[in-house]
């Protein structure tokens, strides 16, 4: 990983975040009934499992590969590691949805923006389980949210297979960031996609398998 290109992608991220700009929750949702009062998500839960994913960031067309590690070490905390594609370490944290601890991090990435933001990203795809006070549905999906401080999780249930197809995190104007998940068996996710709505910032995970 050459130090110009994390320096390159760091200045794009954080032109992103200043020249923001706001819209509007579109929200074509029927109220329901509420069946359940939590859901848990069932990935990422396993303390036995090494989740391992190839990793490309994109910031207004730059690029960014390595490699995604996570592991539940107790039954609130997971430890998140991103290494180059090479194996050199970039970033190593603990994380909860009280705590957040940086064990390590290379100089170029140790911005207090961007470190927020992926700690807001990756503390939502790593949550366990949501507190549902509202149910809504639309043609394919069951839509279920919880409240979360000053804003709202949705979570979308598919009505076809149940599986957990997203999770979008939003305010009460607006949409913020939404989690994509694609599964075959739904308790682990192959495929895992973080798109910000506000600014051109896309993490895509891709499960890595070894040969």
């Amino acid at each position: 990983m050459q130090k110009s290109t994390i320096q390159f992608l760091l200045i794009n991220f954080v032109l992103a975040l200043v020249f923001v700009s706001c819209g509007s929750v579109t929200k074509n949702y029927t109220p329901k009934k509420l069946d359940q009062t939590s859901y848990t998500v069932p990935y990422f839960s396993d303390s036995k499992t090494d989740y391992v994913y190839k990793t490309n960031i994109s910031v207004y067309g730059n690029e960014l590969s390595g490699i995604f590690i996570a592991k539940k070490i107790n039954d609130t905390t997971h430890r998140v590691v991103f290494t180059t594609e090479f194996g050199n370490k970039l970033m190593d944290f603990e994380i909860s949805e009280t705590d957040f601890k940086v064990n390590s991090i290379v100089s170029e990435l140790d911005r207090k923006i961007l470190i927020n933001t992926l700690k807001e990203d990756f503390r939502l795809l790593l949550k366990k389980k949501y507190a549902i006070q509202e149910q809504f549905e639309n043609e394919s999906a069951e839509i279920y949210k919880s409240k979360d401080g000053k804003r709202d999780n949705y979570i979308f249930i598919s009505k076809k297979d149940q599986k957990l197809e997203k999770i979008v995190h939003a305010s009460k104007t607006k949409e913020k960031f939404t989690l994509f998940f694609s599964s075959e068996n739904n308790i682990f996710a192959e495929k895992i996609q973080i798109i910000h709505q506000n600014i051109k910032l896309k993490i895509e995970l891709n499960y890595f398998k070894s040969e």
